[in-house]
């Protein structure tokens, strides 16, 4: 039965060992240190009441984590003398008559089968393996030599963590003399004639705290995959900050070109050399290219004299006043001059090559500014 359970615990290890393939972050060296401090009692199993032949025993711990499952340690337990308590057993003057001290290996249970959840569970199930010396001091009146024997040691810890440093714990256990004594036994077993139980409680303070951390396993693809986006993601970027910085440039230029024209003077032309013999005026609306009623007997001076002077030529500047935008200004001085053209050729028959018609932008001929709304049509005689 007691190979069994053996076989069981060194399973449990192994299997520990191989599910410790969870993605932790690398603790330090200093972290996941343990050192408790144990009392509780001991009975052995046979050639002695249980509760009879009970009596204090006191421990130290000290134990390292290696993984969130799977930790080691060492351990010492000392017995206290009370063979003489009620006469019983010779006396002996040494305060502890028994010892132990060996190593272990333990497996958290919880974090086993439950998996490790990134932070110290209030309550831990961890079973516990391990070997060791043991020593009894023999009393002088019945054996006067001392004996030493291997020993191992089987247990279970209930852990109740009172935070990431302080663990209080309950630990049940068997510890079984290996080595050939003067009991009639030939050979090391796992037998009750040979075994002691102990119930212990304790307090541990846990140095470094808990110092798993998990972290997101990333394979090779993944990452290389992220570091091509990330690289795509800076050419996009510089790419969009080129063109919004080739658009600022573009702004700026038409701002001073607009600039420019804000500041510039209206284009002005002024006749001075008019006479009374060569000059006719069209006058327009606001705004407007239409000769209108009015107007058209001017019109009809111009083609009469054309007409009375066949070698005559006429030359009709169109002007705007100042309303309005410069722009639409000169193209309308431009089509007041082209309307009169169109009426001397349409309507009264003169020959294309006998007028020139010109848009001249805006004119300040005259102080009264409807007057400049004007096409202006000198006649020049051969």
């Amino acid at each position: 039965m007691k190979n069994i359970i053996l076989t069981s615990v060194l399973a449990v290890s192994a299997v520990a060992g191989a599910s410790a393939q969870q993605a932790i972050e690398t603790p330090k060296f200093g972290d996941n240190w343990s050192l408790g401090l144990k009392a509780g009692v001991t009975t052995p199993m046979s050639h002695a009441p249980f509760f009879g032949g009970m009596r204090p025993v006191v421990g130290l711990d000290l134990n390292k984590k290696i993984t969130p499952i799977f930790k080691v340690g060492a351990e010492g337990m000392f017995g206290i003398n009370t063979s003489n308590v009620k006469g019983r057993g010779p006396h002996s003057s040494r305060a502890f008559d028994d010892s132990y001290v060996g190593a272990y290996g333990a497996v958290n249970l919880m974090n086993l089968f439950g998996g490790y959840p990134g932070y110290t569970r209030p309550f831990d199930l961890e079973v516990q393996a391990g070997a060791g010396w043991g020593h009894r001091f023999m009393s002088n009146f019945t054996n006067p030599k001392d004996m030493n024997y291997f020993g191992t040691k089987f247990g279970l810890n209930f852990n109740f963590n009172v935070s990431d440093n302080v663990t209080v714990s309950v630990s049940p256990s068997m510890i079984w003399n290996m080595t050939k004594t003067p009991v009639n036994q030939s050979t090391a077993s796992y037998d009750k004639n040979r075994a002691n139980f102990n119930l212990m409680a304790g307090v541990a303070y846990n140095f470094g705290g808990n110092g798993f951390k998990v972290v997101k396993p990333y394979d090779q693809a993944e990452v290389d995959g992220l570091n091509d986006r990330i690289n795509a993601l800076r050419g996009e970027n510089d790419a969009a900050n080129a063109a919004n910085q080739a658009l600022k440039n573009k702004n700026a230029a038409l701002e001073n070109e607009i600039n420019k024209l804000r500041n510039q003077a209206p284009k002005v032309v002024k006749e001075v050399n008019n006479t009374l013999e060569s000059v006719r005026y069209v006058f327009f609306r606001i705004g407007s290219s239409v000769i209108g009623a009015d107007q058209q007997p001017n019109v009809e001076m111009i083609a009469a004299y054309l007409n009375n002077h066949p070698n005559s030529k006429v030359v009709i500047k169109g002007y705007a006043s100042k309303d309005g935008p410069e722009e639409l200004n000169i193209r309308l001085a431009k089509a007041r001059a082209e309307a009169v053209k169109d009426a001397l050729m349409k309507r009264y028959k003169i020959p294309a090559s006998r007028i020139q018609a010109e848009g001249n932008g805006i004119g300040e001929m005259f102080e009264e500014e409807s007057w400049n709304r004007v096409a202006i049509c000198i006649l020049e005689a051969k």
